[in-house]
């Protein structure tokens, strides 16, 4: 019997998505059933019954042995739900080996968790590594990434091809690889950690709510000695948006997106890298929004964006996280 995963806790955050839970549930049974691995489905206080019905999918599946619900007094968010598990896992006598921590809007390709587990053991000085995210036809996502930069922002505000082609060696994004490769971060949505890795540099940064708290594991985890990988052979499909509502259509970008992005630039990079930071992608999205006018196309971006942004800009709310 394979049992790569054996000594793997999975944990998933929900926050009112429980038929999406079910179905992640039933994507792992065939691999973890049987292998010793357990999963902790952590309900964010989602006041719909959410609770209560991944509790009574765990029955109907059968997959009572390994998979449990812990019930949270509140939503705390993305980092704060997943800390809970972690940490009371931690304290126990037994804690788990790895930890793989998945979003609720995704669906383990056969071996997903097993290729982590046993890429990890097989790289002692590796601390984290991600799954290769895609669409259900398989289309790759972007899941590894370089860290932000002033250039980054600048190319990611411009949003101008020929831009992009001159700032290709800054982008944050890599391109899609066919074998492992170490980025400086990947995706949380599907991200296993080393034990090691937590009990060294802390948990995730509970003062993130959602977005960023993966990129300042990584870089914390970095700083320390850890290699971060990127592990294309372990596939999850990914459905963006469903969880959070990021990504799903045109509509607003929520205020913890922008909070959580001064965060880390404030804490990673300081007063001056986080107002220079600011500067470049407030300018880039201006000039942006100015080109799409004159040249009379749509814009694109989320509603009140740009405004968003400088609202929550350091010039705005200071330096304080």
């Amino acid at each position: 019997m394979n049992t790569d995963a054996a000594g793997v806790l999975v944990v998933i955050v929900n926050y009112r998505t429980a038929a999406l839970v079910r179905d992640c549930l039933e994507s792992l049974a065939p691999e973890l059933g049987a292998q010793g691995a357990r999963v902790v489905v952590a309900d964010n206080a989602s006041g719909d019954g959410s609770a209560e019905q991944i509790a009574a999918a765990i029955g109907g599946l059968g997959l009572e042995r390994w998979v449990s619900v812990m019930a949270l007094e509140r939503n705390g968010g993305f980092a704060w739900g997943n800390n809970q598990v972690i940490r009371a896992d931690l304290a126990s006598p037994r804690p788990a080996e790895l930890y793989f921590l998945l979003n609720p809007d995704t669906v383990a390709r056969p071996g997903a968790v097993g290729v982590l587990a046993r890429f990890l053991r097989s790289h002692p000085r590796a601390g984290i590594a991600g799954s290769r995210l895609e669409y259900p036809d398989g289309r790759p996502q972007p899941a590894a990434f370089r860290a932000p930069g002033l250039l980054a922002e600048l190319e990611n505000a411009l949003s101008l091809r020929p831009v992009s082609r001159v700032l290709r060696s800054a982008s944050v994004l890599l391109p899609q690889p066919v074998n492992p490769i170490r980025p400086d971060w990947v995706s949380g949505a599907a991200m296993m950690v080393r034990r090691e890795v937590f009990e060294r540099v802390g948990l995730l940064d509970e003062r993130y709510f959602m977005y960023f708290e993966e990129l300042d594991l990584c870089e914390r985890a970095g700083r320390a000695g850890f290699e971060v990988w990127h592990v294309p052979e372990s596939r999850v499909v990914h459905l963006i948006g469903q969880a959070s509502g990021i990504g799903r259509e045109r509509r607003r970008r929520p205020a913890y997106w922008f909070e959580s992005r001064r965060r880390y630039w404030v804490k990673n990079h300081g007063v001056a890298g986080a107002a220079a930071a600011d500067a470049v992608r407030i300018a880039g999205t201006a000039l942006h929004r100015a080109g799409l006018k004159v040249r009379g196309r749509p814009n694109w971006m989320p509603p009140g964006f740009l405004r968003d942004l400088v609202r929550h800009s350091v010039f705005v709310r200071g330096f304080r996280t």
